[in-house]
C-alpha cells in the first residue's frame, strides 16, 4: 500500500411600487460594495469602477492563494518535485491513475490524429474488447489538455505532468472565484466573497481532495458546476437588459455543457437542480421564462454532451431529461393550475406533481426499454444489495456523512452562521410561498400587478441558492462523496448570511437597532476574518511546513519488474484500483478497470474477484482464460483484509454472493453453505500440483504475488471455456 513519511437597481431608479424587499435592494446601492449591481445598470463613474476592481481583485487574489495552497500541499506530502516518473505515476491513486494514462496515451501517439483514433478504438482497457473511450468515459478534458500541450510552445521547460496538475489546481482558482461571485451578487458586498473564500480555503478537508485526487472527474467538474450557479443567480437578478439575458444564458449553456462533459454524474446533479427550479416554479418565484430557460439550458448541455459522446444511450436514457419533458408537457397542458383559492391550488399542486413525477418514470422506462438499458437500471434500481452495489455502499465515500464533518464546520465559525442564515430564509421563503399562492381577488391587470410584487418580496436569485444548498444538503447526508458540492456553496450562502442587508434588517427590526445596520454589516464580518485569521494562520503554516515523501516501495518494484519482464500486449487481471496503476505506469492490458458505469465490465470483475473467493483452481483458471488473463495479480491487503467490518470485506462479499459462509466469527444468513474449496488467494501459495499444474509464481514480494496463468491442453473437456490466445 502506498505511504507517505516523513522527509528529510441602478441609481436613481424608483423601485417597482408594492416591492419592499426590492427598496431595501436599491437603498444597499448606496454603500460601495454594492458596485457591480450598479454597473449592471449602466453606472460607470470612477468610484464604481475603483470599488468593483478592488472587489474583482480580492477574488482573483484569494483563487490563487487557493490554488497555491493545495499545490504546496501536494508537493510537500509527496515530494512531486524529486521522485522517479513511476513513483509520480503511481501517486494517481485508482481510477485517477486510469484517466490520466490517456492523457499520456495521447501524447505518446505519433500524431492527434492517431491518438484520438485509438481512444475510439481502444482494445487494451479491456481485454478482448474494442471500445470507445470517448463514448464510454468523460476524458475529452484529458485529451483537450494533450493538444493544447502539444500546440503550445512549452515542452522544453514544463513537463507534461505539471501542465496536467497545474491546470487542476487552476481550476481551484475559478472554483473560489465563482464562490466569491456568488456570494457577492447575493449579498451586494464583496466582504462576502472575502468570507466566503477564506471558509473555502480553512475548511479544505471537507470542500476539496484534489490535492491527492487530482484526476477525480468532481475536480475538473466542480468548478463549473459553481460558474454555473453564478450565472443562474445574476441571471435572475431583476432589470436586466435583454442583451445581458442573452449573455447569461450562452454563459449558463456553456458552463452547463462543460460540467457534463466532465463528469460522469451529471444527469444526478442537474436531476437535483431541475427539482430546484420546479419547486420554485410551483410557488411562483419564478417566471414562465425563466423556467423554460433553464430547462432549456440543462437540455441543451446534455444533448451536446450526447453528440460529443457518439450518442451515448445512458444520457438519453437519463432520469432529467425524463423528468424535464414531463414537467414541461404536463404544465404545458394545465393552464389553470395557478388559479382557484389556497386549498384548491394546493390539492393542484400535488395533482400537478403527481402527474409529472408519473410521466417522469414512463418516459424514462420506455427509454430504456428502447436504448435498451433496462437491465442495468433493474439490478441497480430494484435490487441494491447485489455484489456490485454492495461493492460501492462499503466504501466510505459512498456512506453517510460522517458527524465529525459538522463539528470541523463548526471549528470555522461556518456552521453557526450558515445554520441561522438557513432558518431565517427558509421561512421567508415559507410566507412569501404561501403568500404567492393565496387568491388576489382582483382583477386580472391589478392581480398580475400584486403577483409581480409578490413575485419581488423575495428575491428568486436567493431563493434558488436557498433551494440549491438545502437539496444538495440532503444529498450530502445521503452519500458522503456529494458533500464536496454541498460545502463550498455553503460557504457562500453563509456568507450572504454575514454581509447581506436583508436578514441584518430582519433581525434589527425585531431588536430595533435600525440605525446599527451599515455598521453591524462590516464590523462582523471583519471581526469573524481577524478572528479566522487569528486561529487558524498559524496551523496553516504549521501544515504548510510538514515535509513528507512518497513511499511504496513495493508497488514500484512491481511496476519496474512489469514493464521490463513481461511482453509488451500481456493481459493482467487484479483488482481495479491496482490494474488502473498498471495500464498507466505499464501500458499493459487490463481485464478490468475501476470505471464501473458498463454492466459488462461490471461481471468481468466479479468474475475477476473470484480470486479472492472459495474457488477450485480450475474455475478461477477457466474464468481467467475466459478474460484473456496472462497474469494475475494477487494482493495481501485484500486477501487478508481488515480495513472493512466483517460483511464489507471483499472476500466477504464474494462469499455471500456465491452461498457461502463468511469468514471470522459472527453470525451468517442460514441459507449460507460452507465452501468446498479454500480461499484461492491463499491456497495457491501452498504450491501444491493442483495450482502449480495451472498457475506459476512468477513475482512476489511483501504485498503482491503475481502468477502466470498457464494454457490447458487440448484434451480439456469441451464444457470448460474455450482459452483465448495471450495477447
Amino acid at each position: 500500500m502506498t505511504a507517505l513519511r516523513q522527509r528529510k437597481g441602478s441609481k436613481g431608479k424608483e423601485p417597482p411600487v408594492g416591492a419592499e424587499f426590492q427598496s431595501h435592494q436599491s437603498n444597499c446601492c448606496t454603500d460601495h460594495h454594492h458596485y457591480p449591481e450598479r454597473m449592471l445598470h449602466g453606472d460607470w463613474s470612477w468610484e464604481a469602477i475603483i470599488w468593483t476592481s478592488i472587489g474583482w481583485s480580492v477574488s482573483v487574489g484569494l483563487g490563487l492563494l487557493c490554488c497555491i495552497y493545495v499545490a504546496t500541499l501536494h508537493e510537500n506530502d509527496l515530494w512531486f518535485s524529486n521522485i522517479k516518473e513511476v513513483e509520480r505515476e503511481i501517486s494517481f491513486r485508482t481510477e485517477c491513475g486510469l484517466y490520466y494514462s490517456y492523457y499520456k496515451q495521447m501524447l505518446q501517439a505519433p500524431s492527434i490524429q492517431e491518438g484520438l483514433s485509438d481512444l475510439i478504438h481502444d482494445n487494451l482497457t479491456e481485454s478482448k474488447r474494442t471500445i470507445n473511450l470517448l463514448q464510454r468515459m468523460n476524458i475529452y478534458q484529458e485529451v483537450f489538455l494533450s493538444v493544447l500541450y502539444r500546440s503550445l510552445p512549452i515542452q522544453s521547460y514544463l513537463e507534461p505532468v505539471y501542465f496536467y496538475i497545474y491546470t487542476v489546481f487552476s481550476l481551484q482558482a475559478v472554483y473560489v472565484i465563482a464562490l466569491y461571485l456568488t456570494a457577492w451578487l447575493l449579498s451586494g458586498s464583496w466582504l462576502a466573497g472575502t468570507l466566503t473564500g477564506v471558509w473555502y480555503i480553512l475548511n479544505r478537508v471537507d470542500t476539496t481532495r484534489v490535492e491527492f485526487t487530482i484526476s477525480l472527474r468532481e475536480n475538473w467538474s466542480l468548478p463549473f458546476l459553481a460558474l454555473q450557479v453564478t450565472a443562474i443567480t445574476c441571471y435572475l437578478r431583476p432589470q436586466l437588459t435583454a442583451l445581458q439575458q442573452k449573455v447569461l444564458v450562452w454563459l449558463m449553456y456553456v458552463t452547463t455543457f462543460c460540467f457534463c462533459l466532465t463528469w460522469q454524474f451529471n444527469q444526478f446533479i442537474l436531476l437535483v437542480q431541475a427539482l430546484v427550479i420546479y419547486t420554485l416554479d410551483c410557488v411562483d418565484l419564478l417566471t414562465t421564462t425563466q423556467v423554460t430557460t433553464l430547462y432549456l439550458v440543462q437540455v441543451s448541455g446534455l444533448l451536446s454532451v450526447w453528440l460529443l459522446q457518439f450518442c451515448n444511450s445512458m444520457i438519453l436514457g437519463s432520469l432529467v431529461l425524463s423528468f424535464i419533458v414531463a414537467a414541461l408537457f404536463v404544465r404545458h397542458c394545465q393552464s389553470g393550475l395557478k388559479s382557484g383559492s389556497l386549498l384548491v391550488r394546493l390539492g393542484k399542486l400535488l395533482l400537478h406533481s403527481a402527474m409529472v413525477f408519473l410521466l417522469t418514470f414512463t418516459i424514462n422506462y420506455l427509454a430504456k426499454v428502447l436504448l435498451p438499458l433496462l437491465p442495468s437500471f433493474f439490478s441497480h434500481s430494484l435490487f441494491p444489495l447485489d455484489f456490485d452495489a454492495s461493492l460501492y455502499l462499503c466504501e466510505e465515500a459512498f456512506g453517510l456523512l460522517p458527524l465529525d464533518t459538522l463539528d470541523r464546520l463548526a471549528s470555522t465559525l461556518l456552521l453557526h452562521p450558515y445554520s441561522l442564515t438557513l432558518l431565517l430564509l427558509s421561512g421567508m421563503l415559507a410566507v412569501a410561498a404561501l403568500q404567492n399562492l393565496r387568491p388576489k381577488g382582483s382583477p386580472p391587470e391589478e392581480r398580475k400587478g400584486a403577483a409581480e410584487g409578490q413575485l419581488n418580496a423575495f428575491r428568486p436569485d436567493v431563493a434558488y441558492n436557498l433551494l440549491h444548498t438545502l437539496f444538495y444538503g440532503l444529498l450530502a447526508f445521503s452519500t458522503m462523496r456529494m458533500k464536496y458540492i454541498w460545502t463550498g456553496h455553503m460557504c457562500a450562502v453563509a456568507a450572504y448570511g454575514v454581509c447581506g442587508k436583508e436578514l441584518w434588517t430582519l433581525l434589527l427590526t425585531t431588536l430595533r437597532c435600525n440605525s446599527k445596520l451599515r455598521l453591524v454589516r462590516y464590523a462582523v464580518p471583519l471581526v469573524m476574518i481577524g478572528c479566522l485569521y487569528y486561529k487558524f494562520w498559524p496551523k496553516l503554516m504549521e501544515e504548510l511546513s510538514e515535509l513528507r515523501e512518497f513511499y511504496d516501495p513495493d508497488t514500484v518494484e512491481l511496476m519496474t519488474w512489469i514493464s521490463t519482464k513481461t511482453p509488451k500486449r500481456a493481459v493482467f487481471a487484479g483488482s481495479m484500483q491496482l490494474l488502473a496503476g498498471i495500464k498507466l505506469c505499464t501500458g499493459r492490458v487490463l481485464t478490468n478497470h475501476p470505471h464501473y458505469e458498463d454492466k459488462d465490465l461490471r461481471e468481468r470483475t466479479k468474475q475477476v474477484y473470484q480470486v479472492y473467493a472459495c474457488r477450485s483452481p480450475e474455475e478461477v483458471h477457466d474464468i481467467l482464460r475466459a478474460a484473456g488473463a496472462d497474469y494475475v495479480v494477487l494482493e495481501n491487503s485484500i486477501c487478508y483484509e481488515r480495513r472493512h467490518r466483517r460483511g464489507c470485506r471483499l472476500r466477504d462479499l464474494l462469499d455471500l454472493a456465491n452461498g457461502h459462509i463468511m469468514d471470522g466469527p459472527g453470525e451468517n444468513d442460514p441459507d449460507l453453505a460452507p465452501a468446498s474449496h479454500p480461499r484461492f488467494c491463499e491456497a495457491i501459495k501452498t504450491d501444491t500440483v493442483a495450482y502449480t499444474a495451472l498457475f506459476t509464481r512468477t513475482f512476489q514480494n511483501k504485498t503482491f504475488h503475481v502468477y502466470r496463468v498457464k494454457k490447458k491442453h487440448k484434451k480439456i473437456p469441451k464444457s470448460s471455456p474455450e482459452p483465448s490466445a495471450t495477447q
